[in-house]
């Protein structure tokens, strides 16, 4: 087995699969007693987290982490290269099935990669934090879109989302997702929006004079919804406090964390590993 399975109370059913690339699993429905998510009313806004999705990078979150996309572009290219191999042989004969096997290892290599990162996001903050908020994506408008189609689509929001759903039942965690409209307009300090093309990254408000990075400041605003959402008391958890706190804790443990780093080291300790890019 490729690990022990977790204590559990019973084996419900067993899934026998065979991949593209010929490779067997088990799979192994197990029943578990999940562990209860904190009360709402003990929970302290400290203890929580907004993250904002995005295309130039994968995540930030209002603690001044942010975790890049991953980098897929020689997985590509070799998949290219190899689909072109495969047009060129008899489809059935024996060398188009070898052939056709290499094609589905790269594809399998590249989902392993996105599902390995997202997993040990989702365990990261389900882990450290007693609710994780998150944007209510409508994936499929955005998808819908002219610009950063491929890019949108490589990311699977949604998948992401769910994942954090499934850890955070794991974990004991809270995830709420929350209204994303207007969060990378609103200013994290006052509330007052202001509009501002996409290529522009750094929100800077005119009414308060707060800046800060785009994605920070719009992942302390869903952090800010998430609590009311939630129903968390935070009379005294105001946004501009939350954002002057958060510019503290960028320069104590925040940084950019590379998508590859986090694939490559097993369950990540995100506050290490961003300690050590700054």
């Amino acid at each position: 087995m490729h690990r022990d399975l977790p204590e559990h109370n019973a084996i419900k059913h067993v899934t026998v699969k065979k991949e593209p690339t010929g490779a067997w699993f088990v799979s192994f429905c197990i029943e578990t007693d999940k562990p209860d998510k904190p009360d709402v009313d003990a929970i302290d806004p400290k203890d929580t987290v907004g993250i904002d999705l995005g295309i130039l990078k994968l995540i930030h979150d209002s603690d001044g982490r942010s975790v890049e996309r991953l980098d897929l572009s020689d997985d590509r290219d070799r998949l290219e290269r190899e689909q072109r191999a495969l047009s060129r042989k008899e489809k059935g004969s024996n060398n188009w099935e070898k052939q056709r096997e290499k094609v589905a290892e790269i594809h399998e290599r590249m989902s392993a990669k996105k599902r390995d990162l997202k997993h040990k996001l989702a365990h990261f903050y389900t882990t450290r934090y007693d609710a994780v908020f998150l944007e209510d994506l409508n994936v499929k408008s955005m998808l819908e879109g002219p610009q950063n189609a491929r890019n949108k689509a490589e990311v699977g929001w949604r998948d992401l989302i769910s994942i954090f759903h499934h850890h955070g039942k794991k974990h004991g965690c809270h995830v709420v997702e929350v209204d994303p409209r207007g969060t990378s307009k609103e200013c994290a300090a006052c509330g007052v929006e202001t509009a501002k093309p996409v290529w522009v990254r750094e929100h800077s408000c005119p009414a308060c004079g707060y800046t800060a990075d785009r994605d920070e400041n719009a992942s302390l605003v869903i952090q800010k919804r998430g609590l009311e959402e939630l129903g968390v008391g935070h009379s005294e958890f105001t946004p501009a406090e939350t954002a002057t706190a958060t510019l503290t804790t960028f320069t104590q443990s925040g940084g950019t964390v590379s998508a590859s780093r986090v694939v490559e080291t097993g369950s990540p300790n995100l506050k290490e590993s961003a300690s050590a890019d700054e």
